[in-house]
């Protein structure tokens, strides 16, 4: 096991980018996974996509890349977003807590988020990590395909090559659109 738990957390960055309901999903999985509960009743276990918008307008998360529907999140989002459940976990407050964010760098916070969480992904590890074979350094990339669906593609597979990668895609649309799941 690696003797510092950043790597592991960092492992959590390569699913990035992601969309709002993309970024509640992922941190809701390691919230759950540290069965991390707020001691504030009136705060929430779980990010949702509603929250996030909501942090983001309160100066508690950094403004997402782009707008609207195309809003992108990455890496620091979710650091953000963790850190705030951490302390909500602690018991501070929302107002408490971005006092404290304005004062730490990226690397304070990492560190902070994945200390909290280090018996969660010292067991747990990065999902996608299961998908590499036995290859550190396979690089996956995500590719939109319709609301909700994501193709990976390992760098190194042969389905990486942009006609394939557009050929997927658009059988994947098609087959979705007979359906009317669009």
């Amino acid at each position: 096991m690696a003797d510092s738990p950043v790597p592991l957390l960092r492992a959590h960055g390569r699913h990035a980018p992601w969309n709002a309901r993309g970024l509640a999903t992922h941190a809701s999985a390691l919230v759950n996974a540290a069965a991390m509960r707020p001691t504030n009743a009136a705060a929430r276990a779980e990010p949702t996509a509603r929250a996030i918008r909501f942090y983001v307008s309160s100066g508690l998360l950094d403004r997402p890349e782009g707008t609207g529907t195309a809003a992108t999140y990455g890496y620091r989002h979710l650091l953000q977003l963790l850190y705030i459940k951490v302390r909500q976990r602690e018991g501070q407050t929302l107002e408490h807590i971005k006092d404290e964010m304005h004062e730490l760098m990226g690397d304070a916070l990492e560190r902070r988020v994945a200390t909290s969480l280090s018996p969660v992904l010292a067991t747990s590890g990065d999902p996608a990590a299961a998908h590499e074979s036995g290859d550190g350094d396979a690089v996956w990339h995500r590719i939109t395909v319709a609301n909700g669906i994501e193709l990976h593609v390992r760098d190194d597979s042969a389905a990486a090559r942009a006609d394939a990668v557009s050929a997927i895609r658009e059988a994947v649309r098609a087959t979705l659109g007979r359906d009317g799941i669009r």
